[in-house]
């Protein structure tokens, strides 16, 4: 079995055969619809099998396959469509289709559901059944003419300011990407990788073609973000590719049911999981364990540690985070319970990956050493810079924008970093995101912010202090943390109400508090405030990858900031 999805969908099960059969029959029904090899055709869509297999059919066809988030505005999906110059769109359904409007190059959107009666829109399957009149011979043909150098996808980054740029990724680029991650994602033929990551954002697309590439099973979840945890229980993975975020409320989880427990309870689970710090450290690195010491540990895992394992369905063995960086105390915490996390590194201009853990080249805080093909160094200033065959082919339409960040074959990230003694690369902060407070130290305000979401009860936060004297932040609450706790104290239930209560100021400062012990007095929060909603992409202030755009929000609540200064 190669896909099988809990959401309903045309192809709710598919194994590798019916994969490649159905594969072709949409490249020809594509080819029937007068696709020429280098056009390029958009998949507008959530993630589903759908997705992966017109993605695989796009490539099938020699077309260039270009990714669209569906909670693009229609703002967002028209700049997309239009800068790559995309001649065929296949979106989900008609709400989709929706977002479009009428576009120099567009000739034709397909939709992957049957539409109701009406809209005239073909469906996938029309394109099936045009494909039946074209010989498989001619996507030989196109295969075997296809320059290595042409673009596989042309990927357009999220964009924390101004509109996004579409990244060129090659077909040589992707192999390297494939070649360097072999041997170092931990799923074995017929074992089950869980997706609900964007199938537009390139980790998604990453871990798909290398699950495929293994023989694995990649089950699609149901689409509701909401379900994932209820569903990994029901699914329960193999391995798991997730952001931080869900490692971080689960970790939070279950530390706040832990406080909540009686005394012996929560000295067991401590113990347990110092049995576990113990042994899995000297089985990971070959030392011996005494009979009394894992014996006391087999009970303990049993007993408490495998109810951390039983959230994520019982099987997990490995789990991949990435996109975001996550403290080391919670890879850690996952590591003794069982679940090994391996961080990774990449941008979309690196065709996903720069760094990665794996088994055997591990270190909690790092991003893992360089795979396999790639080179990085760190620059005079800090910054980190990667040369490798995975690099993009640059900017569609943008030679300025290539030139900025590719000279003379390096690419200049962005992101500053350092290295250990042992070659593991540790990423610190953000060029363009360095906050300079009055005290003249340089501040990285994604750290500080990490720290605070890791908070059961905030989901975000945003650092702001530049040429300030201190600084100061912006808290939104989690919703589904929050209204319990004030349930239970007879508080109000509103989360814009709770967001100026008394109570939960004094609670969300203890959190700030706990923040502030980890770091210099400089780095130190002094006030902050709590908003009545969260960030968001429909107010600008998100990326469709769920980014901070720091400009858009310190716009958004420049008065905000103002008064925390006052």
């Amino acid at each position: 079995m190669a896909i099988r999805s809990a959401r309903p969908c045309r192809w709710p099960e598919l194994t590798y055969a019916r994969l490649a059969e159905l594969t072709e029959e949409l490249a020809c029904g594509l080819v029937a619809l007068g696709v020429a090899p280098g056009d390029r055709v958009a998949v507008l869509a959530e993630t589903r099998p759908e997705w992966t297999v017109c993605a695989l059919a796009i490539a099938a066809a020699g077309a260039v396959c270009v990714p669209v988030y569906p909670t693009n505005s229609p703002e967002e999906c028209e700049w997309v469509l239009s800068d790559s110059g995309t001649t065929v769109l296949i979106c989900e359904n008609v709400a989709q289709a929706a977002k479009v409007g009428q576009l120099p190059e567009l000739r034709d959107v397909i939709l992957m559901d049957v539409e109701p009666p009406g809209r005239g829109l073909p469906s996938l399957d029309d394109l099936l059944a045009w494909g039946r009149g074209v010989n498989p011979a001619e996507l030989e043909r196109r295969a075997a003419a296809l320059p290595a150098n042409d673009p596989y996808t042309i990927v357009y980054t999220s964009g924390t300011t101004g509109n996004p740029k579409g990244c060129r990724l090659t077909h040589a680029g992707w192999n390297a990407t494939a070649d360097g991650l072999k041997g170092l994602i931990p799923v074995g033929v017929g074992e089950v990788v869980y997706l609900y990551l964007p199938l537009a954002h390139l980790l998604a697309q990453a871990i798909q073609l290398q699950v495929f590439a293994l023989g694995g099973v990649l089950h699609y979840f149901g689409g509701d973000i909401r379900q994932v945890v209820e569903e990994l229980a029901e699914i329960r993975p193999h391995f798991l590719p997730s952001v931080p975020r869900m490692f971080e409320k689960v970790h939070a989880r279950v530390t706040a049911l832990l406080a909540d427990a009686p005394a012996e309870d929560r000295a067991a689970f401590g113990r347990a999981l110092e049995l576990g710090r113990e042994v899995r450290g000297a089985m990971e690195r070959g030392e011996p364990v005494p009979d009394g010491t894992r014996l006391a540990f087999e009970e303990a895992d049993e007993r408490w540690l495998s109810m951390v394992r039983g959230v994520f369905g019982g099987r997990v063995k490995a789990a991949l985070t990435g996109a975001a960086p996550i403290a080391p105390e919670i890879l850690e915490f996952f590591h003794v319970c069982g679940i090994t996390l391996y961080e990774g590194y990449g941008m979309t201009e690196t065709t996903a990956v720069i760094s990665l853990n794996a088994q055997g080249r591990r270190r909690f805080g790092t991003v893992g050493r360089p795979i396999p093909g790639v080179e990085v160094r760190i620059a005079t200033d800090g910054e980190v810079v990667v040369r490798g065959a995975n690099l993009f082919a640059g900017y569609h339409h943008n030679e300025a924008a290539t030139a900025e960040v590719l000279v003379d074959g390096w690419l200049h990230t962005g992101d500053l970093g350092e290295f250990d003694e042992d070659g593991y690369l540790r990423i610190t902060g953000r060029k363009k995101d360095l906050i300079i407070p009055a005290s003249g130290k340089n501040i990285s305000p994604a750290n500080l912010e990490n720290d605070l979401r890791r908070s059961r009860w905030i989901a975000g936060a945003v650092v702001h202090g530049d040429r300030r004297p201190h600084l100061v932040a912006l808290l939104t609450l989690d919703a589904e943390e929050i209204v319990p706790w004030a349930t239970a104290r007879g508080l109000p239930t509103d989360v814009a109400e709770l967001a100026t209560h008394p109570d939960v100021t004094a609670l969300l400062q203890t959190e700030v508090d706990r923040v502030n012990a980890r770091h210099t007095r400089p780095e130190q929060i002094r006030r902050f405030a709590v908003l009545p909603r969260d960030f968001t992409p429909e107010h600008g202030e998100l990326t469709p990858s769920l980014k901070i755009r720091r400009a858009v929000v310190n716009k958004n609540h420049a008065d905000l900031f103002a008064s925390l200064y006052a």
